[in-house]
């Protein structure tokens, strides 16, 4: 089947009716469209999903999952790859992320990342998950941001030589605010974290291509809560993602 009318059937059949939690705010409050203006929708996972059934939650209408694989240099996240396996095998497009730890450098973080990633044909780019840590017990590292900005382009432009894809930036809101608002790192899209404003409040001027919108849902598969997420796009552009082409920033 072509991909393209393959989405095109996904997001005829696809219903959030699943997703539960807090009711968002009317759209004039919001700051601009609620998610399910948006046609193509996923979720992100690790470990504290526990063991999910990937058939259950392709049905469930879930188009795409960013898995976390690695964090820091040492740090295997202990379900990846029964996570990587599984979705592939239920035909879920999936794409891993590694979670920066600001103590240990950028080449080593990356090495360890490619370690544990293989470089599969039809896999989503990497994503590159920034984060403030102050209350890390191992790490008290104070982030000043024309360091940090050097150290994460080495880890992305790492990413991009393995991959071959250019890769996204992962930021929650307090990150981009003290990291990377003014235009940093633009040059790579941007997944982005805001469960109570549309991006456009909390990411003002900075065009998002995934949207983490909700972190308490409920998804066909998985016990318990679970983050979903919107791509920016139409299930078109998506399936041009994932045949290869990046996104325009």
């Amino acid at each position: 089947m072509n991909l393209k009318r393959a989405f095109g059937i996904v997001l005829a059949a696809l219903s959030l009716a699943g997703c539960s939690g807090a009711p968002l705010p009317p759209t004039t409050s919001f700051g601009g469209p609620l998610p399910d203006a948006f046609a193509v929708h996923g979720i992100d996972v690790s470990k504290y999903q526990g063991t999910i059934d990937w058939g259950s939650v392709r049905d469930s209408g879930v188009q795409f999952a960013w898995i976390k694989a690695t964090e820091g240099g040492a740090d295997l996240d202990s379900r990846f790859h029964q996570n990587w396996n599984g979705a592939r095998e239920a035909g879920v497009a999936r794409g891993a992320y590694h979670f920066v730890y600001w103590c240990r450098s950028p080449m080593e973080q990356m090495r360890w990342f490619e370690q544990n990633v293989p470089n599969e044909p039809g896999m989503l780019p990497p994503v590159l998950d920034v984060e403030l840590t102050p209350t890390s017990p191992t790490c008290k590292r104070t982030l000043y941001r024309e360091q940090t900005v050097r150290e994460i382009r080495t880890m992305l432009q790492e990413m991009e030589r393995f991959y071959g894809r250019k890769p996204v930036i992962y930021a929650t809101v307090d990150f981009y605010a003290g990291i990377l608002a003014g235009g940093a790192l633009n040059d790579f899209p941007i997944w982005v974290r805001s469960t109570k404003y549309h991006p456009n409040v909390r990411y003002p001027g900075r065009k998002w291509h995934f949207w983490q919108y909700q972190s308490d849902a409920h998804v066909a598969g998985i016990r318990g809560k679970v983050d979903r997420n919107a791509f920016f796009g139409s299930p078109d552009q998506f399936a041009d993602f994932l045949q290869g082409i990046d996104l325009p920033l």
